[in-house]
């Protein structure tokens, strides 16, 4: 049954959300928004690509289902590339447009989380060619994983959006530069968020020339979409309230937890259906007790009495935005491994400009009291006061390369 686009569409979600009061009128977001509905109505008979084969075989499909997709993918709508300043609602307008995209095969993914899934199948598939050569003493053939892999994405999602575009890590960048080369020949529509425009990703970064066909494929498959209105909606919802809460007791967890309610656009009423999430973590799993539209809560104990490390901090980093930590205890010998696991974690969410509000119990100057880290927590200290700046909170969500 066809969709009925006059009423399903971005375009009637979002003047509903203006005529309840969750949104305000944006000029910016209203011209995203008509981009938005172009490409929704493109999609409304736009063939869904794992559609066309119940079971793939990367063998039986190439090369006569790359030809036969080739010739589709030079037909494909163009994607969207939404960029612009921290808390301009890019990510809500891609998660509206998520919600009600007339395609079943979708994903919609933290850009950070994506990579980490796209390097786990590149081991899955080096892994196997070792086997393969071994078994042939040696000598067999060893295949270019990517191909394999973005066939595989294809299948499994002909729509994918990612939240936060960035690229920092060179690995990535030669990784990415290939798989959507590959992912654009197969149809896959791409919709991104990021804070900065493509001619800026991996600024600064090694071999960056190597890296400059991709941005060039970007700009081609993709429709730019600034996103530069005077409004930061997620610093006027932290603007004026306290990231920093003590000592522990009800009121100041109350407080804190209204300031998560206003971030990600809940209602206290509806505590109890507030999501969990998983990380995964080389190979582990990694529990986030509470996380909605890039906000993540974790209790004090569960990210520094627990033995974790850099990895799982940050994995936390690049994930969110903004964390919320509740019962910072005061430290001396008796806990001072979590002392160094929170300034490990500090270090992680200060390095990627991640907002960090908490409750403690006592104030960030006074938080060590005694042990044998006392000038590396001074940095911590030093940080935790800089990141309830307005400089800082008005950053962007990200790793910088610096010259």
């Amino acid at each position: 049954m066809q969709k009925d686009t006059k009423n399903n569409g971005p375009e009637a979600e979002y003047q509903t959300l203006l005529q309840i009061g969750e949104l305000k009128p944006d000029a910016d977001q209203a011209r995203a928004v008509a981009v938005l509905e172009q490409l929704y109505r493109e999609l409304i008979d736009y063939p869904e690509i794992g559609s066309q084969r119940s079971s793939f075989s990367f063998k039986k499909w190439w090369p006569a289902g790359f030809l036969r997709w080739s010739n589709k993918a030079q037909h494909a709508p163009k994607g969207i590339y939404l960029y612009g300043g921290v808390g301009r609602g890019k990510s809500m307008l891609m998660d509206l447009f998520f919600s009600v995209a007339p395609i079943t095969a979708k994903r919609r993914t933290h850009f950070h989380e994506f990579m980490l899934d796209i390097h786990a199948r590149l081991k899955e598939r080096h892994e196997l060619s070792a086997q393969k050569r071994a078994q042939h003493g040696g000598h067999a053939q060893d295949e270019d994983p990517i191909p394999f892999i973005a066939q595989q994405i294809a299948h499994e999602s002909t729509l994918l959006c990612f939240d936060e575009l960035q690229v920092t890590d060179i690995a990535d960048a030669m990784v990415l530069a290939r798989l959507f080369k590959e992912l654009f020949a197969q149809g896959v529509i791409i919709i991104a968020t990021s804070n900065r425009p493509p001619e800026e990703l991996y600024k600064n970064g090694l071999n960056r020339q190597r890296f400059l066909p991709c941005i060039e494929q970007i700009k081609q498959k993709l429709i730019m979409v600034p996103l530069d209105g005077p409004n930061d909606y997620r610093y006027n919802r932290l603007k004026g309230a306290e990231t920093y809460y003590f000592p522990i007791n009800p009121e100041t967890t109350a407080q804190l937890s209204a300031t998560f309610f206003r971030l990600t656009d809940r209602r206290v009423e509806d505590r109890d259906k507030v999501p969990s999430e998983a990380l995964k973590v080389q190979g582990r799993t990694l529990f986030v007790p509470k996380a909605a539209r890039g906000v993540a809560v974790f209790s004090f104990k569960r990210l520094c009495a627990n033995p974790l490390g850099s990895a799982d901090y940050l994995t936390i980093a690049r994930t969110y935005h903004t964390v919320i930590m509740v019962a910072i205890p005061q430290f001396n010998e008796q806990n001072n491994d979590e002392a160094k696991r929170f300034v490990t974690l500090i270090d992680a969410l200060y390095e990627h400009n991640v907002k960090f509000l908490c409750s403690a119990a006592v104030p960030a100057q006074s938080l060590y009291a005694a042990g044998d880290i006392r000038f590396e927590f001074e940095r911590t200290i030093s940080r935790l006061m800089e990141m309830q700046s307005e400089d800082y909170l008005t950053r962007g969500h990200g790793k910088v390369i610096q010259d």
